[in-house]
């Protein structure tokens, strides 16, 4: 890092009862660079007090409120008060979050989709570009070394030219009328109000749309969408379906679904390219299968010497040693903590620590959610392409 010190960042959300926000904080502190010291973890104070008080933080920094903690943080002296903050809300909450910070001054890690509205995604570009701050979005996925592999391949030309791309992200959760039982995190995640425009499209396609960009590189030109609200009762899709094409040519198919009874995380993507094609499963996450059209398959198994060094970057343990979940979200807060920490002391980052989501990848996501409903409620096929504005 190039601070002698850890960095020090606020949650606003990861209250009593949340998922995501415990793996954000345990993936920030996995590196030892990066310490929590404020919060605003609920929008009802008492309970925000309560997860202070179990993460041991003083009662005068749990706040009660994001704009109390943006206020009297920015009050704070410099070597005191948070040098960044995570975003950890239901989605709705996002822009007007990120705004506050960004517009006082503070770096921003936010979880994903980033907005619900593509003008709010657009307008955290010109913000983050106007205050100079840093942006990272957690798609976590791509903190993933053999993820970070595959891009490679594709980038050395190892598979040809990409032809076609298939992603698929398969859960089960959903299956039933969760939401009607109170569980917490179907309520919101079904909640046009707090979810924004699409539900399972929103929470997990979000990721497949993220992923096929992060490895090939492609921008998706047009879609034809076809979203399914299966469970009766649900106010959003839990199912999606979506055939796409790629410039230059290449053709997707990606589809992602909450009601795939019996699965877990099914998170694969499968690259096919005029030489070769590779593999990658979440669920099976240290290996990446690179397949010939005329020759032997060939297995790269994460932590060995033969990986590109980006790969090896990202990893932690020696062969044999399974990474998974919470070291792909460490390796984006490290990424993302160390280009902070350069931007602070006015320094250039590492090589490899700028590679994390940014606000640019965003706004690409929310136009790419907004396309598939729209798509999807004409039935056909639309126009997606889209060029992120400068962040």
């Amino acid at each position: 890092m190039s601070i002698q010190r850890k960095l020090r960042y606020g949650m606003v959300g990861g209250g009593p009862g949340a998922f995501i926000g415990a793996v954000h904080r345990k993936a920030a502190a996995l590196d030892g660079e990066i310490e929590l010291v404020a919060g605003a973890f609920s929008s009802v104070p008492e309970k925000s007090q309560q997860q202070g008080a179990e993460l041991f933080l003083p009662a005068a920094r749990a706040y009660g409120s994001y704009q109390q903690m943006v206020e009297k943080e920015s009050r704070l002296p410099r070597e005191l008060r948070i040098d960044f903050v995570s975003i950890v809300t239901p989605n709705h909450n996002h822009f007007e979050i990120a705004k506050a910070f960004i517009t006082s001054g503070f770096h921003v890690v936010c979880d994903k989709p980033m907005t619900t509205t593509l003008e709010d995604a657009e307008e955290l570009c010109r913000l983050v570009k106007k205050h100079g701050v840093v942006f990272a979005l957690t798609h976590n996925y791509t903190g993933y070394p053999m993820v970070k592999q595959a891009r490679e391949l594709v980038r050395q030309g190892a598979l040809g030219t990409v032809r076609k791309i298939v992603v698929e992200y398969s859960q089960g959760w959903l299956t039933t009328f969760l939401e009607g039982e109170g569980a917490k995190q179907a309520v919101w995640r079904t909640d046009p109000q707090q979810a924004g425009v699409a539900g399972c499209f929103g929470d997990i396609g979000a990721h497949a749309e993220n992923l096929a960009h992060y490895i090939t590189g492609l921008e998706i030109e047009e879609i034809c969408a076809d979203l399914t609200t299966f469970v009766p009762g649900r106010k959003l899709d839990d199912d999606a379906n979506t055939l796409v094409h790629y410039e230059g040519g290449a053709r997707g198919i990606m589809y992602a679904s909450q009601i795939s009874a019996g699965e877990e995380n099914g998170f694969r993507i499968r690259v096919f390219g005029t030489e070769a094609s590779l593999e990658w499963l979440q669920e099976n996450p240290n290996y990446l299968y690179v397949r010939f059209a005329s020759g032997p398959e060939q297995i790269y198994k994460r932590g060995n010497g033969y990986l590109a060094p980006i790969a090896a970057h990202n990893s932690r343990l020696p062969s044999g040693h399974p990474e998974a979940f919470f070291e792909a979200f460490a390796n984006l807060y490290r990424n993302a903590g160390r280009t902070i920490a350069a931007k602070i002391s006015g320094t250039m980052p590492g090589e490899f620590d700028t590679d994390f989501p940014t606000v640019q990848d965003g706004a690409r996501g929310v136009h790419f959610i907004h396309a598939v409903v729209r798509s999807s409620q004409q039935r056909g096929w639309i126009k997606a392409s889209y060029a992120p504005p400068e962040g």
